[in-house]
């Protein structure tokens, strides 16, 4: 079925090329040329737009194919060239365009495309390009124009088709004639300011290339990218104050990760404030680690040192609690409060809670001496329901640390804890039993409320959330398992928020008693929100248990067991809502009210919804929910084109040495995959070219497979960590992925993945090396040719 806004945009479009052709003018808004810079083999061929006022020239990338047309650049390959990267353009803006009801990228006044070459011949070449674009203005648009453009670019010597060891150059090895590139796409610098004599921050800066990434420290999932982190050596006369804060970082989904990610581009920094004792000849020093893609690849996680010298601080003012307030941790707490201001709303609807309301503010309004009174009695009430659970927070921040949340969040057999805890609270909301505390807490509470007073007040706020626990302590574990990666105040802050709503009533209805009025009557609706709950709590438990599956790489919970299983809890909510099913502490009426019936028609359109995910659909709506599309059952049978094909195939090898000894024990080739855990284009390699029949054979039957993970973030033996040199830089190998991402780059001169070469016995490269396309015939012929040449 064709969408509204697709044919409402489309028509827009034909009205603007038909105004455009009937106004009698022939416009020509844009002026086109050509630039090359050449410096010995590599050359960067530029073609330069130049744009009337008013008129626009659309990026090479759009947010929707519903819209204007995207620029499209094509550089003609040929066997005496290379292209290296994909064609880089300048600036643009994006805005919403009335006109076609959505954003748009454009270009305004000029823009230019340029694409990066090595030549490979010693003869003067011609190239070719085309480029296939539109223009608009605010009231037409032109039809699209195909133009050619050529270049003359110098041919080279063979001095300078050696190899080399520049930074984000091409290099050629032609002993082993393996095509290479190291990338270094970002620049890291260190500033210390000086505010007073004891409080300094130290500045992290780093500097991206164009198109190039480098992630937030605050992600949304641990099954994508690497999180920047920072990691300070304790110093005795050194506190950190709070965490490291970060800039303003975009927010996109990401189709590779399939998952929203925050990012940043250009510029980043990252600021952590520090209070010392004494700071002369104090060196603060630590480690960072950070993890950087553009739209084709990643890079292994860099490991940096770094060092402040507080003696060269620079004198400058303490950030105002303006640029402070923009600091990404506290957007994440907001998200954290607002997660447990929500589950504190779905608190006050159970019913060990919802009939406290009229009863406990009657008491204040009733028993004291004037309204005024009342509501601040009903005020304090309030205070200590917050105090007490925020309390509850922070103990639990004192208890655990600063990484209790972190721990949370990836630690394997925490997530487990958290599933089976969620289980069992889930069960108790469907009836099977109740979760109460000690009856003798809540006696001794309920006695201590009798003092009256501030006291008597505090006493009853414990009584409230003693007997309650049964209902809200369910809640309140799904809240702390839910304050992930929110450091310290994580759980002090879900808290406050579930408080903050748990009590706000109790404030509101003594102040405006009258709308108790208002208020539904208590019956069975009640425990309809606490089944609901409990089917949703069982639910969100096995998001934790696929956590945990995929550190492990258990293949328990794969993506369509998943969604079926929350298909299942999806379908059971919508047959209970609709009174198909009952639980024991129902109620026997038939009747369905209306608020019932549409949050049953809710989960039943996300039933309908999830079922398409089942055959790979990417369900963008919960997106970064479910397991990735790569650790799926249908990635074992179908390539990434959906036709069936052969089977997942998985390396017998993940170390080097060991695959090279079975390669000349069974007298077969080495094939290394230079790989890594989150490298998408990795598992599209796996998933849709390794899967085609003749590949698969190949990979199963002739080859031994060695796949070395670059971002296996596992330590090395004390004995094994070193550091080497490497292009005039220290290398230092501490972990596992360290070793292999050295490995890759000393010996073949690249560090992006995915990265494939196939070896003799004698370590010798036998076809080159290829790398990330979706054309299996590419890799088929990589294949075939070593295997040729292993023969001879």
């Amino acid at each position: 079925m064709i969408k509204n806004s697709w044919i409402t945009t489309q028509l827009s479009l034909l009205f603007f090329l038909i105004a455009s052709s009937v106004s009698g003018q022939v416009y020509n808004p844009v002026e086109w040329s050509t630039t090359i810079t050449q410096e010995g083999e590599i050359a960067t061929l530029s073609i330069n737009a130049t744009i009337e006022d008013k008129w626009h020239l659309y990026a090479t990338k759009l947010p929707s194919d519903d819209g204007p047309i995207a620029t499209e650049v094509k550089f003609i390959e040929s066997e005496y060239f290379t292209l290296l990267d994909g064609v880089i353009e300048s600036e643009y803006e994006t805005a919403f365009d009335p006109i076609f009801g959505m954003d748009v990228s454009f270009h305004s006044k000029s823009a230019s495309f340029s694409q990066k070459i090595k030549i490979t011949s010693t003869e003067d070449l011609t190239l070719n390009a085309t480029l296939y674009f539109m223009v608009c203005d605010d009231e037409k648009c032109l039809p699209p124009e195909e133009l050619d453009f050529t270049f003359d670019v110098k041919g080279v010597s063979a001095t300078d088709m050696t190899a080399s060891n520049g930074e984000g150059v091409g290099q050629f090895d032609g002993m082993n004639g393996v095509q290479s590139q190291i990338y270094d796409p970002v620049k890291w610098s260190y500033t210390a300011e000086k505010h007073d004599d004891n409080t300094y921050s130290l500045i992290f800066t780093s500097e991206i290339e164009d198109n190039w990434h480098v992630y937030s420290q605050h992600l949304q999932s641990d099954e994508g990218p690497i999180a920047t982190a920072f990691t300070f050596k304790p110093q005795d006369g050194v506190e950190l104050k709070g965490d490291v804060s970060e800039g303003e970082y975009h927010t996109e989904y990401d189709p590779n990760f399939e998952m929203d990610l925050n990012y940043f581009d250009k510029h980043a920094e990252f600021r952590q404030i520090i209070n010392v004792d004494d700071a002369s000849g104090k060196i603060i020093s630590g480690e960072l680690v950070y993890m950087t893609c553009d739209d084709k690849r990643c890079l292994p996680p860099e490991y940096l040192e770094f060092s402040f010298d507080l003696s060269k601080a620079i004198d400058a003012p303490m950030p105002d609690e303006g640029a402070i307030s923009e600091d990404v941790n506290k957007k994440s707490l907001w998200g954290i409060f607002a997660l447990g201001f929500v589950l504190g709303l779905a608190a006050l609807l159970t019913p060990c809670v919802f009939p406290m309301i009229p009863m406990t503010v009657s008491f204040f309004t009733k028993t004291s001496k004037t309204k005024a009174a009342g509501i601040k009695n009903a005020i304090i009430y309030g205070f200590f329901i917050i105090f007490i659970y925020t309390g509850l927070g922070l103990l639990l921040s004192a208890i655990f640390g600063p990484d209790v949340m972190n721990m949370i969040s990836t630690d394997p057999y925490f997530n487990i804890f958290l599933f089976v805890l969620l289980v069992v609270f889930g069960v108790s909301f469907l009836g099977a039993f109740e979760i109460q505390l000690p009856t003798s807490w809540a006696n001794k509470a309920d006695k201590a409320s009798d003092r009256g007073g501030i006291i008597g007040i505090f006493f009853m706020a414990a009584t409230l959330a003693i007997v309650s626990f049964s209902c809200t302590g369910p809640i309140v574990g799904t809240a702390l398992a839910g304050a992930a990666k929110g450091g310290f105040l994580g759980p002090a802050t879900i808290m406050f928020g579930f408080s903050f709503a748990l009590a706000l009533p109790f404030g509101l209805f003594a102040a405006f008693p009258g709308w108790l009025n208002s208020l539904p009557k208590s019956g069975g609706w009640l425990n309809s929100v606490k089944v609901v709950l409990g089917l949703l709590e069982i639910g969100f438990a096995f998001k934790f248990l696929s956590n945990a599956d995929l550190v492990w790489q258990l293949g328990i919970l794969k993506r369509e067991i998943f969604i079926a299983i929350w298909i299942a809890v999806s379908a059971s909510i919508t047959l209970y809502l609709f009174n198909f099913i009952r639980f024991p502490h129902d109620s026997s009426s038939d009747k369905i009210g209306v608020s019932r019936f549409l949050f049953g028609m809710v989960f039943f359109i996300l039933t309908i919804y999830m079922v398409p995910g089942m055959t790979g659909s990417s369900l963008k709506l919960i997106s970064g929910f479910p397991p990735p599309m790569f650790y799926s059952e249908a990635a074992e049978t179908f390539g990434g084109d959906g036709a069936k094909s052969g089977h997942l195939v998985e390396a017998e090898y993940t170390d080097y040495w060991e695959g090279l000894e079975a390669a000349k024990r069974e007298g077969k080739p080495l094939l290394v995959d230079f790989t890594g855990w989150a490298c998408v284009n990795c598992r599209k390699m796996e998933e849709s070219v390794w899967t085609q029949p003749e590949i698969s054979k190949i990979l199963s039957n002739d080859v031994i497979l060695v796949s070395l993970y670059v971002d296996e973030r596992k330590a090395l033996p004390k004995e094994e960590q070193r550091v080497e040199q490497y292009g005039g830089k220290d290398f230092k190998i501490k972990t596992v992925g360290n070793k292999w991402t050295y490995l890759e780059v000393e010996r073949y001169g690249t560090n992006a993945q995915p990265y494939y070469v196939m070896l003799d016995a004698n370590e010798k490269v036998l076809s080159g090396s290829a790398a990330y396309d979706s054309d299996p015939q590419v890799f088929l012929d990589f294949l075939q040719e070593g295997l040729k040449n292993y023969k001879k």
